[in-house]
């Protein structure tokens, strides 16, 4: 991916010029003549607060002018990010599966066999058709078929996907504190919604396409996980 002006979304060749250590200067983009990444001189947690707000410039800053693909270090942390995504699915999965009452010591070898096996189907195969979906509704609702494989490459969309997904984090706070079942779907409906902004910001289409797109895909991968 090049890199983006987080205004407008307009490719711009670098996004500063360093005269000397400390000493940086920031490009215009030559569209909208605005700084093309005001995000490189504020501090982390701001942008943190902006992809809580979803914000869509700070999705262009982090999805295209941080993790670029020219980055070394950008299959690692696609193989790390991943990782994480399926580690706090399976967590999620095992909260929803496993009775509040079945918690204890007491749950029978066979019992344990049957949650821990439910939880791999819901995380392999929930995700399997999840990515599916998502890829077949992009190639239906947002007619970009062509232009997707051509431009944004399933390592694009995959890293997309995963890094928006990044609400699922809150799900280690249900491992320290007592949270009711019911948090598990309010996170579910913030990382559609960082999805929708994601997907958005990557193929450059509506708002209701890209609705559209990651509710048909979640809504698969709920059903597939209640059918198994």
């Amino acid at each position: 991916m090049e890199y983006r002006c987080v205004q407008c979304g307009f490719r711009v060749k670098t996004l500063f010029v360093q005269y000397s250590p400390g000493n940086i200067r920031l490009m215009k983009c030559e569209n909208c003549k605005a700084v093309a990444d005001e995000y490189i001189e504020c501090e982390l947690m701001i942008v943190l607060i902006d992809l809580i707000l979803h914000k869509p410039k700070a999705y262009r800053h982090l999805l295209y002018n941080v993790l670029n693909q020219q980055s070394t270090h950008f299959q690692g942390l696609l193989w790390k990010s991943l990782l994480g995504f399926l580690v706090l699915d399976a967590y999620r999965s095992l909260v929803v599966k496993r009775p509040e009452e079945e918690w204890g010591m007491s749950m029978s070898i066979s019992s344990s066999f049957w949650i821990y096996r439910k939880m791999l189907v819901d995380v392999i195969l929930g995700n399997f058709m999840f990515l599916c979906s998502f890829l077949l509704a992009i190639r239906n609702l947002l007619k970009t078929s062509a232009r997707f494989s051509r431009l944004h490459r399933f390592r694009d969309l995959l890293l997309a996907v995963i890094i928006s997904s990044y609400f699922k984090i809150f799900l280690a706070a249900m491992m320290v504190w007592e949270f009711p079942p019911s948090v598990i779907y309010i996170i579910d409906l913030f990382v559609l919604s960082s999805n929708t902004v994601a997907l958005k910001v990557i193929t450059e289409s509506t708002m209701n396409q890209c609705v559209g797109a990651c509710f048909i895909a979640h809504a698969l991968k709920f059903c597939t996980s209640q059918a198994f």
